[in-house]
């Protein structure tokens, strides 16, 4: 069995290439680790697939102190902080990192690696000279959850995965469900590709407000400490876009939003569909023009063509003349869309409310161009790096100078 350079230097921090073989030996005076065992059984064997050579590092910001539950001697624990690992390919060409962000019960791993061991869009966009940022939200995986402070969390059912991400044809709980074919394996409990990926999920803050309010803490601070980025997020995270862009926005030079959480001010297509995001896309104020002072100032209408009772989507827009969200009106948007995910039928009042808000969106319908078959998960699945080349990077090259 052969290591790559990159498996390599993983572990041993550095970009000497280094090949460790069956026998438990480096071809240099390194040898294994015996932690290093651990993470590599017979069940999970390493991918073989040579991947972009990189030092990694990680760090921790936006911790804040306070008292200890249930102690009265003022001793302190930390809380509020994010994980963030820190890619960089030996030759960065491309002039702003990426800083990508995950959705719910997910964390930063979701960008390392595919669960059938294929390689990433962190390596992806390395490969292309770009520098990466990888964060876990607060309270989430190795962003601790400290009882007593923090909120209560949830954890996705096996169910609920399946249903949602990885087999949806299987449940058809929407009409495009039907369409889903690129995820890598049978997508159920058992298969080993989706158990896999089931074990990576994470119980998460129950509150979206709450993780709203921890993410635009701990990340703006990031923020300020690293400079301008390329940010990207997925799914729930889709808030913390627009909340990070209006809070930061010098900072955030474009966003690209994998199925953003929507539609505007009330839940779609899944239940419960029950009002939400009351400052039209966010759980928390953002800055509009001219300025509200509560979300009772966002007067709100139906629009017709986009609403669809059959499959439970309610559009709402601002009545005219609508609000600027005006701290993104300077920043360019990406919004990508799968064809099999339920996102498919309330993206478009998403992008429509940005729009009407001033915001310059472009929204991709990956069937649109030539890439079919993907659910909410589309980085992970098949054809994954497809939309990594065609869709995101063309688009950074076009937007990004």
């Amino acid at each position: 069995m052969i290591w790559s350079p990159v498996q390599a230097s993983m572990f041993c921090g550095c970009y000497k290439t280094h090949y460790y073989n069956q026998d438990f030996g480096w071809t240099s005076h390194h040898r294994i680790a015996p932690t290093f065992l651990l993470f590599y059984s017979p069940r999970r064997k390493p991918n073989l697939i040579q991947g972009t050579l990189h030092r990694r590092n990680y760090f921790y910001v936006g911790e804040q102190y306070v008292n200890a539950p249930d102690t009265d001697n003022g001793t302190e624990i930390a809380f509020g902080q994010v994980y963030v690992e820190h890619l960089v390919p030996a030759k960065v060409t491309q002039p702003l990192p990426i800083l990508f962000i995950h959705g719910h019960a997910m964390t930063a791993t979701n960008f390392l690696n595919t669960p059938d061991g294929r390689l990433g869009w962190a390596d992806y966009f390395m490969s292309q000279g770009f520098e990466i940022y990888l964060v876990d939200q607060p309270s989430r995986g190795r962003s601790a959850w400290q009882i007593g402070v923090d909120g209560n969390q949830s954890t996705y059912s096996t169910t609920t995965v399946e249903s949602r991400f990885t087999a949806p044809q299987l449940f058809n709980l929407w009409p495009q469900a039907a369409l889903h074919t690129q995820w890598p394996g049978n997508g159920t409990a058992g298969d080993p590709v989706f158990d896999n990926f089931y074990a990576s999920t994470m119980p998460s803050l129950t509150s979206d407000e709450e993780s709203s309010i921890k993410v635009k803490a701990a990340v703006g601070k990031l923020l300020d400490d690293i400079g301008p980025v390329i940010l990207l997020t997925h799914s729930q995270s889709g808030q913390f876009g627009w909340i990070l862009g209006d809070f930061r926005p010098a900072l955030i030079k474009t966003i690209i939003a994998l199925e953003p959480i929507g539609p505007p001010f009330i839940n779609a297509v899944l239940p419960p569909l029950i009002p939400a995001r009351p400052f039209g896309l966010t759980e928390i104020p953002i800055t509009y023009s001219p300025p509200i002072s509560s979300s009772s100032d966002l007067h709100k209408q139906i629009n017709q063509s986009l609403t669809n009772s059959s499959v439970g989507v309610t559009c709402f827009q601002q009545t005219p003349p609508a609000r600027q969200m005006i701290n993104l009106v300077g920043i360019p948007t990406l919004v990508v869309t799968s064809q099999a995910s339920y996102h498919t039928n309330y993206d478009d009042c998403t992008v429509a409310y940005l729009q009407q808000a001033g915001v310059p969106v472009t929204h991709v319908h990956l069937e649109d161009v030539g890439i079919f078959g993907n659910a909410h998960m589309m980085f992970m699945e098949k054809n994954g790096l497809d939309i990594a080349e065609d869709v995101v990077l063309e688009w950074i090259q076009k937007t990004v100078h």
